[in-house]
């Protein structure tokens, strides 16, 4: 036989585009339409509704920047159609080449009650399964008119503050038509089979069967009359759709899915607006559609849908109840998990696992993280004590150098708690489940052989609407099809119950899932950074002397709702595209907005706590937030102001210019250039500075990334720098017993810099503060600190523990984590002496290592300070930041540990009485840290500590609560108590012993007696 399937595929293709989905639709009237344009802000339905409509007309232009138009559609059924299939086509003017990204709507009856919502490859409102002739058809739509922005160009747009008030969008076709149910069935399979037959090899039988029955079909269709013969057509390909799948076929669990980030390109109160249209899109769905399990996670976005569009909220909520509408994920938003505090990530679970447990009573089991950028290693064991079982993302698929190994696999956490976790093969979490992608699941799947089913997530995200109709047609026929994988639209649980049974003993991946792509999110939006370490640790101070003040001051009122609320808010922030700095300018406007009014809230709660425990008089008092003692402080406590201690701080000249500052501690040489030549740790009589270098220097990369250039820094950044040493002022601000301060100024580009360096009586640490006043483009500020230490890995601060990190290049998995991060700390050490650096609100961090002339080794240890890439906002940090760090030599871990906390935990003076302010809960040992103190969640008054072995040793300590006691129970992040609790036990005196494993997290909660 000759070969002509080239041929056959061809002429599916032409007839498929040209002639049969055009007649899925048929018979078109126009309807009449009229417009209101919103004034501004979006506005209450019942406000579009009654609005002053005028007439317009396909064709016309709509919609500026961040706009809202309202469309009045209206029409009557033609009589000839009585009893036929009618729907409305929606054309809002959608580029077909993006399913989201762009303008949509969201349609309403007359009376308010939200429909489905229009997207670019579902435009389609059904009007009546069986119409009556001369019926009356009125929809209103509620248009968005967001701007295209994914085009990885610098724009504007990005903020209604700046954007254009030109029309962006061009009406395209709103009818009344006929839907054809046969034509579209028709289209289904020859979708699916033309999909599957360009997966085929072209020596498969398989292969030529399905052109054979598909040129049959197209034989049977008259092209003139494609509605009449479409049944005939279809009779072709029944044998080659009944074909079943091969018995080892690779089985594939789609979820219904719709990726929708709670900000990015578009603002976060256009994302309130996005889970209302693709939540009434699946609700719609499912009405005719039994097979749909629709996933939904981020208890933020349920919380919104309550708020905002009740009407749709009850709709979802009788689909929860049937087990279709699925919650997932339990944390309040998909969250950036790399600069997320150890608390903050606690609070994720918390707060979503209590909303879908309140709501709806799910215990939401699988954490759901598509598309963060990188994976902590304290997650495992947040998973777990979070009460959940597995753990989901597919992103590392992205990583540029290293493929991973693994598509099923235990997860071990730095504490050594495993989480079974699945990275889909499939490769998106916006699946189409065509017939490519699924050939990709199967073929990309690593652990054939071993195991034989993963998850689909279908479904388009971030504006294009959930799944369709089309996806679910096409599940349908590849659930057992000769040649494609099994398909069964399942719920995510059902799966991970599957996957678990069949493959119990998958390999283990030990340690972080480090994406290798994305690194400058650990940069971009400073103060988008700044915000959230600060008011991470406002947090953490409001509840300590709140709860304090709540036990120990008759009458106070321990805020509860506010916390919560405020928590709510700064975790909402912590979302994935916001706190790693990727989203447009409107969206970090708004969040330094927000954390300002989010830090004056805070500082009151905290002030109202500690007055109430200063009490009356007008000695001065130090209240210590910080978990560990500061001199006669205890961590967690408040006393009288300590008297000086230590030796004072002299300062000399330097013979070749500059200063010396000596505080019996440290020695700390500053050159003419105000840069550190010299730290020197007097007690070990080591020298911090690696000889011939400085410390503290600025220095200035080109930053030009290949693509995402607010996510990314590629390597080669690095060929390029220039060190900033020139000085426009060198002076000495301050010198006295207590501190000694240089400060310089330095000017290069368009920007200007005022560094000061300080030495403090008693301190171990040299403190440098650096002002910028940025308006550099596509440039990227580091601060140097080239250290005298033999170290071939470093450590550097994650949640609840820290994480170690080669300082070599020997493989290829090493050299990737070319930029890593670390939170208020990172340290390196050579046997018996160390240096660490710590810092108030920096991330990205590098470390290298060289080999000297002399046979040392120089360790340089680098912040990233600032970046300023022009995608996707233009103006990526411009303005002033002010940044503290500081130089510990001669640091332990449990000294970085120490500093980390103190210079994010600064002490506050009030007056009062002078009397001491014990701890609510305290440890014998300072390696236990109490990173939490709180009032219970319930209301109950019961006092909740979090505590975590900080050095990744085990550990054994006393503890002591300062107040009287009735019952302590250990428990999981809900504050349950825990069923197999074991770190808590009475010792031989009667006291409370708490005994850790390594970085391990306990919850304890205690009864107040009386």
């Amino acid at each position: 036989m000759h070969d002509d399937s080239s041929l056959v595929e061809a002429r599916l293709r032409r007839v498929l585009t040209e002639r049969v989905k055009p007649h899925v639709h048929t018979r078109a009237v126009p309807l009449d339409i009229a417009v209101w344009q919103a004034p501004g802000e979006p506005v209450p339905v019942a406000e579009g509704l009654a609005a002053p409509y005028e007439p317009t007309a396909a064709g016309r232009e709509w919609g500026p920047a961040w706009g809202t138009t309202w469309f009045r559609v209206s029409g009557r059924v033609p009589r000839e159609w009585a009893g036929r299939t009618v729907e409305a086509v929606l054309d809002l003017g959608f580029d077909r080449m993006m399913p989201g990204f762009q303008c949509e709507g969201l349609v309403f009856r007359p009376d308010g009650e939200p429909v489905k919502a229009l997207n670019p490859y579902n435009d389609w409102v059904r009007v009546a399964e069986r119409a009556r002739g001369g019926e009356e058809v009125e929809y209103f739509v509620e248009a968005a008119s967001n701007p295209v922005l994914v085009h990885h160009q610098p724009t504007y747009e990005g903020d209604r503050l700046t954007a254009s008030d030109q029309p962006l969008y061009r009406l395209a076709r709103m009818d009344l038509t006929v839907f054809e149910p046969e034509v579209w069935e028709l289209v289904q399979d020859l979708e699916v089979l033309g999909a599957l037959v360009e997966q085929l090899s072209r020596g498969e039988a398989r292969r030529h069967g399905i052109l054979r029955a598909v040129e049959r079909c197209l034989d049977a269709l008259d092209l003139a009359d494609v509605p009449g013969t479409a049944a005939r057509a279809r009779e072709r390909l029944t044998g080659v759709l009944a074909s079943p799948a091969h018995a080892s076929a690779h089985r594939v669990s789609a979820v219904g899915h719709a990726h929708i980030d709670s900000a990015w390109l578009w603002p976060l109160r256009e994302t309130v607006r996005k889970v209302a249209r693709t939540s009434s899109n699946m609700v719609n769905l499912m009405e005719d559609h039994d097979d749909l399990v629709f996933a939904m996670s981020q208890a933020q976005q349920f919380a919104w849908l309550k708020e905002h569009r009740p009407e749709v909220y009850a709709k979802v909520c009788k689909q929860v109840a049937a087990g279709r509408f699925v919650p997932v994920g339990g944390m309040w938003v998909e969250s950036d998990t790399n600069m997320v505090g150890g608390e903050a990530m606690a609070r994720q679970f918390l707060y979503g696992k209590k909303f879908f447990l309140d709501e709806f009573g799910i215990e939401t089991e699988e954490v759901w993280l598509p598309d963060s950028f990188g994976y902590t290693a304290a997650l495992p064991q947040l998973v777990k004590l979070s009460g959940a079982r597995w753990f989901l993302t597919q992103k590392i698929s992205w990583s540029q150098i290293n493929k991973f190994p693994h598509h099923t696999f235990w997860w071990e956490g730095i504490d050594g708690t495993r989480v079974f976790t699945h990275f889909p093969p499939i490769d998106t979490y916006n699946s189409d489940l065509g017939g490519e992608q699924l050939a990709h699941a199967a073929r990309n799947y690593q652990e054939k052989g071993a195991a034989s089913r993963s998850l689909a997530p279908f479904g388009w995200g971030d504006g294009g609407g959930g799944p369709t109709r089309e996806m679910l047609a096409r599940a349908r026929r590849t659930r057992d099809l000769e040649g494609s994988p099994r398909v069964e639209v399942e719920r995510p649980g059902a799966f991970f119950e599957k996957a678990h049974s069949e493959y119990p003993h998958a390999p283990v991946w030990q340690g972080e899932l480090y994406l290798e792509l994305h690194r400058g999110t650990y940069t971009s939006q400073a103060k988008t950074k700044q915000g959230n370490r600060r008011s991470e640790s406002l947090l953490r101070e409001a509840e300590l002397w709140a709860a304090t003040a709540a036990v120990r001051v008759p009458g106070h009122r321990y805020p509860r709702a506010e916390l919560e609320r405020i928590w709510k808010t700064v975790l909402l922030h912590q979302f994935h595209d916001i706190l790693p700095g990727s989203s447009i300018a409107w969206v970090h406007r708004e969040a330094r907005e927000t954390y300002a009014r989010v830090r004056e809230e805070l500082t009151a709660i905290i002030d109202a706590a500690q007055s109430a425990l200063a009490g009356a008089g007008d000695r001065p008092m130090v209240f210590n937030g910080a978990p560990h003692a500061r001199g006669p402080l205890p961590g967690g406590g408040a006393g009288p102001a300590p008297e000086p201690t230590g030796a004072p701080v002299t300062v000399s000249g330097r013979a070749d210019g500059g200063h010396v500052l000596d505080n019996g501690l440290l020695r700390v040489e500053v050159d003419e250039r105000g840069l550190i030549v010299s730290a020197f740790d007097l007690a070990s009589g080591r020298e911090a500075v690696a000889p011939g270098a400085v410390a503290g220097l600025l220095q200035l990369h080109p930053d030009f990334p290949n693509m995402w250039d607010a996510w990314d820094i590629d390597a080669f950044y690095r060929n390029n720098v220039t060190d900033l040493t020139g000085v426009d002022e060198l002076d000495l601000t301050h010198t006295g017993p207590d501190r000694a301060t240089v400060r310089v100024s330095r000017t290069f580009g368009d920007s200007s810099v005022v560094q000061t360096v300080t030495l403090r009586a008693g301190a171990r640490s040299v403190d440098l503060e650096t002002e910028v006043d940025w308006r550099e483009t596509e440039k990227f500020l580091k601060a140097a600190f080239p250290l005298d230490v033999k170290a071939d890995r470093s450590a550097a601060e994650t949640q609840f523990g820290h994480v170690f990190r080669a300082t070599h290049t020997n493989t290829s998995w090493e050299a990737a984590k070319f930029e890593i991060c670390a939170h208020r700390w990172l340290h390196v050490e050579e046997p018996g002496w160390g240096a660490a650096l710590v810092n108030d609100s920096t991330y990205g961090h590098d470390v290298t290592r060289d080999i000297r002339p002399d046979g040392g080794q120089t360790t340089t240890v680098r912040l990233s300070l600032l970046r300023a890439p022009r995608y996707p906002d233009p103006e990526t940090d411009h303005g002033t930041h002010r940044l503290r760090y500081a130089l510990v030599p001669g640091a332990s871990i449990g000294d970085a540990v120490r500093e980390g906390h103190a210079i994010n935990l600064p002490e506050r003076t009030v007056t009062g009485s002078g009397e001491p302010v014990e701890p609510l809960v305290s440890v014998s040992d300072e390696g236990v840290v109490v990173e939490t103190v709180k009032l219970a969640e319930d209301g109950s008054g019961d006092v909740v500590a979090r505590l975590y072995e900080s050095l990744g040793s085990r550990a054994a300590v006393r503890l002591r609560p300062g107040f009287p006691v009735a019952g302590t129970a250990e428990t999981d992040l809900l504050e349950r108590p825990l069923a197999e609790g074991s770190a808590l036990s009475t010792g031989p005196d009667g006291g409370l012993r708490v005994t850790l494993r390594p970085f391990q997290i306990v919850t304890l909660r205690f009864h107040v007696a009386g």
